[in-house]
């Protein structure tokens, strides 16, 4: 089966990748061409059907964060590397008779010149180097900005040349009759992105096309069951087996249920029947997938006030409960430091990853066993034995204390101590 490529990028750079489209099997590429690079959202909206987005440079990438988290199909970009620079420097030097030190760079990461640079040991660097990652990180990038900063330097006669990284700007300097090329992508290059491409393509339909299977564990009355096991079977697309009076198993894929849960319609199902638990599970066989599920649903039966959804992937990743929250957390931990703060503290993978999780996503870094309880949706006394747990082993230490009842106990405030960002 022919994997099909969108491409978002200017017309020069999808000729060259045209131009080399024949050295991957069984690709097709469609074309989204630019003159903007921020022109890149709309032509998202603009997407036939495909089975992955390849955009030119981590500008375009960038522009459409917004509208590529929506996208049900992988996306990537084509990242500038030390070849890239190295290829762009040589041409420069060998056609354009140009020294490093007249010369002005634009692009992602100045750090990428230093690197090539340094390997092959010229202490020689180029004086006029801007690169606009920090303007993408604090949202300020304009285009003018880089044709200004090179327009500038030549006026001064500081430079013979200018390389720019962003096909927008190189226009620019042309226009002004400043002397300019492209950063040159080379072939082998564009190549290696092309076959990523096709790969995370391959990958994602190999993921999506996985078992899942589905249990439902209800104390509805026997038609509301069939209601709702109708609608959601319909829209999923599965088999159902009744496996007890008010107990159902469903078959389908992993495609169909992260599709109903992008189309955010799970909540509809739920709104209307109380006290249903609804477990996934996802494998690459229907036995693998089968224990899943039954470990989710149980994590589903535990929340006695309100319908929800668990799922368990086949790596282990438990989501939910849906439709209240989506959050994450691994049931293994794989990581060698954190298997050992698990074994040392006695805490469960599950619970050691929703602490971790709990730490990324609070504002302030201080909390109290209160705070650590909702979290954890358990009673205080385990919340308490798993503080104290943490607290023999030096992994939680209290920094204070909070009062805020006249009467009573003041509370004691707390910090984690374990590395949250694995």
């Amino acid at each position: 089966m022919r994997t099909r490529i969108a491409v978002i990028s200017s017309a020069e750079f999808f000729e060259r990748i045209e131009s080399v489209a024949s050295f991957i099997n069984e690709i097709e590429l469609d074309s989204y061409i630019y003159e903007d690079p921020q022109q890149a959202p709309s032509l998202l909206h603009q997407l036939k059907p495909c089975d992955v987005v390849f955009f030119s440079g981590s500008l375009p990438y960038y522009f459409s964060k917004k509208e590529r988290e929506q996208l049900p199909v992988p996306t990537l970009y084509l990242a500038q590397d030390e070849l890239t620079i190295s290829s762009s420097l040589l041409a420069a030097i060998y056609h354009r008779q140009v020294s490093l030190d007249r010369i002005s760079i634009d692009l992602f990461d100045s750090i990428i010149v230093e690197n090539v640079l340094a390997s092959v040991d010229i202490d020689t660097f180029p004086k006029y180097v801007i690169d606009y990652e920090e303007m993408l990180d604090l949202d300020r990038f304009n285009l003018s900005e880089i044709v200004s900063f090179h327009r500038t330097l030549w006026e001064e006669g500081k430079i013979d040349l200018a390389i720019t990284s962003i096909h927008a700007v190189y226009d620019q300097l042309v226009l002004h009759a400043i002397p300019s090329m492209r950063m040159a992508d080379p072939k082998t290059a564009i190549i290696r992105g092309l076959q990523e491409s096709k790969s995370l393509a391959m990958y994602k339909k190999s993921q999506l096309a996985q078992v899942a299977v589905g249990y439902i564990s209800t104390k509805l009355q026997e038609n509301e069951i069939q209601k709702l096991i109708e609608a959601i079977a319909r829209v999923i697309h599965a088999s159902v087996q009744q496996i007890s009076p008010t107990g159902y198993s469903l078959y389908s894929t992993r495609g169909d249920i992260e599709g109903l849960l992008d189309q955010n319609i799970l909540l509809q199902y739920f709104s209307g029947f109380p006290h249903v638990s609804i477990g996934f599970g996802f494998g690459s066989t229907i036995m693998e997938a089968d224990k899943n599920a039954l470990a989710a649903l149980r994590f589903a039966e535990k929340d006695q006030k309100k319908s929800c959804l668990y799922i368990l992937t086949n790596d282990k990743k438990l989501l939910g409960p849906y439709p209240q929250e989506s959050k994450q957390q691994s049931l293994i931990n794989v990581h060698p430091e954190l298997l050992q703060i698990a074994q040392k503290a006695k805490l469960s993978p599950g619970n050691l990853s929703k602490l971790i999780q709990f730490g990324k996503e609070r504002q302030s870094h201080h909390f109290t066993a209160a705070d650590l309880s909702d979290y954890l949706q358990v009673t205080r006394r385990t919340t308490e034995r798993i503080i104290k747990k943490l607290a023999d082993q030096g992994y939680i230490r209290i920094i204070g204390e909070e009062m805020t009842y006249q009467q009573g106990r003041p509370r004691a405030v707390y910090i984690l101590n374990l590395p949250i960002y694995q």
